[in-house]
């Protein structure tokens, strides 16, 4: 629901200037716009582990309900059992009184058994499972190399499950251009793979171009969906180089061209039921990623909910901001949506430049700039 306010002249909001008919001006009262909409939930999220962990969990418990939690920590969370460990020490980092629901997912190896697709169902606290191709992202040496010999009867045992296979998709051959291994990937691994097992439910993750927008828009709506990134429909790979390298926009899948981001805005403000809200907000520590090699990953989630809206506002696309950001993803996963509210207003604020912690500072996503949308607490 969107709302237009009058607030005093020195609230928030623009002000404007009529004049009276002694020609004096007057100021008119300022109007403000909120909008409220069901609570969001991420559908990808790092939450890192440890001191980083204790640092970001509430930011994200701020502003969100359920999180689909990556499982790509040292050791992977390869099994149902540490899946369970991992959601005690989340819940332990979380504010008190949250009521912040981690979802959690297991690592996908070559060396993955039926029997633990089986024990995920079981266990009510696994609700999908993440395909790392072997070095195509932070700590994914220990991904897939075999997914049609090796990881077949794990899939087929994820249909009679009903579990979601979630996917990083790009290959990862080093001759392969850095900017095509998306489109490569869909080609050679998606298509096969829906051919073979229909009925497996996919999450395309943090789709980065028309060719991922076309091929999700293609297959059978409940049966194939997309996360999308705020980065990946805010900023196009000129934000790696403008002013110099730029670290903190640094993630993979990279960013693509001005075409691409295009593509994904149009169908994301579309109101297709196939897209979702996930930030893949990824937190490192500054010294790891202004560094000689740096790692990938933007981190997002105390902006993202305004980064969202301002994409939506500025496509004219506020009445379907809701659905993407809180029905879209509990819809394809046959879970309830949430209850819980949320208002955004519309009012000027800055971005912290950086978080402090007690082991270093995290940078996050439009460090120090000014955007037009923040959640009310």
């Amino acid at each position: 629901m969107i709302k237009t306010l009058v607030s005093p002249c020195s609230g928030f909001g623009s002000q404007k200037l009529k004049f009276d008919r002694s020609c004096k001006k007057v100021k008119l009262r300022a109007v403000r716009m909120e909008l409220t909409i069901t609570q969001p939930d991420d559908w990808h999220l790092h939450l890192r582990e440890g001191d980083l962990l204790q640092a970001v969990a509430p930011h994200s418990a701020s502003n969100f309900k359920r999180a689909i939690v990556m499982p790509n920590l040292k050791p992977p969370v390869t099994s149902t059992a540490a899946a369970v460990v991992y959601r005690k020490f989340i819940m332990k980092a979380l504010p008190s009184g949250s009521s912040f629901d981690p979802l959690m997912t297991l690592y996908l190896t070559d060396k993955t058994q039926p029997d633990e697709i089986k024990r995920a169902r079981e266990s009510g606290v696994v609700y999908a499972v993440k395909l790392y191709p072997a070095g195509a992202t932070t700590n994914s040496q220990d991904g897939v190399t075999d997914l049609f010999g090796k990881c077949l009867p794990v899939l087929e045992e994820m249909v009679k499950q009903n579990m979601p296979l979630l996917v990083h998709g790009e290959v990862t051959d080093p001759s392969i251009d850095v900017f095509d291994r998306e489109k490569i990937f869909i080609d050679t691994v998606l298509q096969p793979l829906i051919q073979r097992l229909p009925q497996l439910k996919i999450v395309m993750e943090h789709i980065t171009t028309m060719d991922a927008v076309k091929f999700v828009e293609s297959c059978k709506e409940g049966f194939v969906g997309a996360t999308v990134t705020p980065q990946h429909l805010l900023l196009n790979r000129n934000a790696l180089f403008q002013g110099g390298l730029q670290p903190h926009n640094y993630c993979l899948p990279v960013l693509k061209r001005e075409i691409h981001r295009e593509a994904i805005v149009k169908a994301v403000t579309s109101g297709s039921k196939k897209f979702f809200l996930g930030t893949d907000s990824a937190p490192h520590e500054r010294s790891r990623k202004e560094s000689s090699c740096g790692c990938a990953g933007i981190y997002s989630a105390p902006v993202a909910l305004s980064l969202y809206a301002k994409v939506f506002d500025e496509a004219g696309a506020l009445d379907k901001l809701e659905a993407f950001t809180s029905f879209n993803g509990p819809d394809f996963y046959g879970l309830p949506r949430n209850s819980s509210k949320v208002t955004l207003k519309k009012s000027p604020w800055k971005v912290p430049d950086v978080f402090n912690f007690s082991f270093g500072e995290i940078v996050p996503m439009f460090a120090g700039e000014t955007l037009q949308w923040q959640p009310l607490k």
